[in-house]
């Protein structure tokens, strides 16, 4: 079984192999180092479940093997060997995480009791560590998180195209998340350790953009006092990432695209050209058939930089993802905001999976920022998620094949959460008695239907 093996550290060579004898007589896996040296060495490459050690050793002592391994993120189990002069700091090591200490001359009864029940520590740990990296990787990829099935799809693509050189259009509404996927892509990578520039074509006139993009040499226009390098130079050896490419001048367009497929510019006002070696990852939050239309994306730049598109789904196709992103929003800012809050209320919980979210990640994340920043008691409500503006919103999303049941279920718990979790309001708008209402509410808890995403 992994971690089942031990490791004996002493300096005196007959104890660590009469005691290696000893265990392995007992079915165990038993290794032997006589410093500390060559015990920190075994640690170090091998998969020890417990290990023995001498608190005073040559060289490396064992309270220095001990703080080396924690700091490696080594999380053996310790037994501290002991003489009468250290027992001191043997137990200062047991309050620093070892799991005990021996005194010799050794009572080999008690350690025979002891090492199971050290190996077992170690077992439940490393097992409980394997499944919170399992669920991290389900719901966790880069800076993104998620766990619906859309998102399930984005990193499944982010991981097949990352490895390649292809430009890649990402597509999806204002908060989605396009720089995360972009970054994402950037550090999967081989280009991982080069740079990544990002630009918002959208922030600039077309002026400065084309500025911003080449760069300019000393004297190119008037205050040109120095030369400055663009987004594809300081971009060269990694990756260039464009957010709005579709509010990009048509003349520049033109020129963008000629630089994107030379992987060679010019700086304004420079003759010499300068080649680069990049990826071009782009994003637009448009409707790309309304924007080739329009003309404001031209089609032959789509065809480039559309080598492979990803068009991010917005958070209200994201089902059980709202309340995840929640969660870790929650936790991020109450540390960082110094607020001990320890969950969402009921009312909040149904106003974060009934309500839209129309400016999506980005609005779910500065919603939660305020709300925990303003909660007077240690539970985020729906008084503290509201504004005025989401009593404007018009329309309630219900999709058509969904059943009346499901519709009914929607309308009143979105209805509830914008009432701030009030019967007697929520009762009032939907033209229901309270009591009708909590029966309705109490078969949601008890019988729910699926609401769909």
């Amino acid at each position: 079984m992994s971690g089942s093996k031990l490791l004996i550290a002493d300096d005196e060579r007959h104890i660590a192999e009469g005691l290696q004898m000893l265990l392995q007589e007992d079915g165990y896996e038993a290794e032997t180092a006589t410093d500390g040296e060559e015990a920190w060495k075994k640690v170090e490459g091998g998969d020890f479940g417990l290990v023995l050690a001498d608190l005073k050793m040559p060289g490396i002592d064992g309270l220095e093997l001990f703080a080396r391994m924690r700091d490696a993120g080594i999380d053996s189990e310790v037994i501290f060997i002991t003489g009468k002069g250290t027992v001191a700091d043997a137990v200062e090591a047991m309050r620093r995480g070892a799991y005990d200490y021996l005194e010799k001359p050794l009572d080999l009864e008690r350690l025979k009791a002891l090492i199971p029940r050290a190996l077992e520590k170690y077992q439940v740990r490393t097992a409980n560590k394997q499944l919170q990296q399992r669920l991290e990787n389900l719901t966790r990829f880069g800076d993104m998180l998620g766990q619906s099935e859309e998102m399930r799809e984005i990193f499944s693509i982010i991981e097949k195209v990352a490895p390649s050189t292809a430009s890649v259009l990402i597509v999806g509404e204002s908060g989605t998340g396009k720089e995360l996927v972009a970054r994402a892509l950037h550090q999967k990578s081989n280009r991982a350790k080069g740079p990544f520039i990002a630009l918002n074509c959208g922030a600039f006139p077309r002026e400065i953009l084309e500025n911003e993009l080449f760069g300019h040499e000393k004297g190119a226009f008037t205050g040109a006092i120095a030369e400055k390098p663009g987004a594809f130079e300081l971009a060269d050896g990694g990756t260039l990432f464009l957010d709005e490419v579709a509010e990009m001048e048509a003349d520049v367009q033109v020129k963008f695209l000629r630089a994107l497929e030379q992987r060679a510019f010019r700086r304004l006002g420079g003759k010499k050209e300068i080649e680069v070696d990049i990826r071009v990852v782009a994003a637009t939050n448009k409707d790309l058939k309304e924007a080739l239309k329009d003309g404001h994306l031209r089609e032959d730049l789509y065809h480039r930089l559309a080598v492979i598109e990803i068009e991010l789904p917005p958070l209200r196709d994201r089902g059980g993802d709202v309340l995840l992103l929640a969660e870790e929003f929650l936790r991020r800012f109450a540390k960082e905001h110094g607020k001990d809050i320890k969950g969402f209320g009921e009312g909040a919980i149904e106003y974060l999976q009934t309500y839209s979210w129309p400016g999506n990640v980005r609005q779910l994340r500065n919603r939660i920022e305020k709300a925990v920043i303003l909660a007077r008691g240690d539970r985020i409500e729906a008084s503290d998620l509201q504004q005025k503006t989401d009593l404007d919103e018009p329309d309630v999303h219900l999709q058509v094949g969904m059943s009346l049941q499901e519709a009914g279920r929607v309308l009143t718990l979105k209805t509830f959460a914008f009432t701030g979790g009030d019967y007697k309001k929520t009762a009032t708008i939907l033209g229901v008695d309270e009591k009708e209402l909590r029966e309705r509410m109490l078969s949601y808890v008890e019988d729910p239907v699926p609401a769909s995403s």
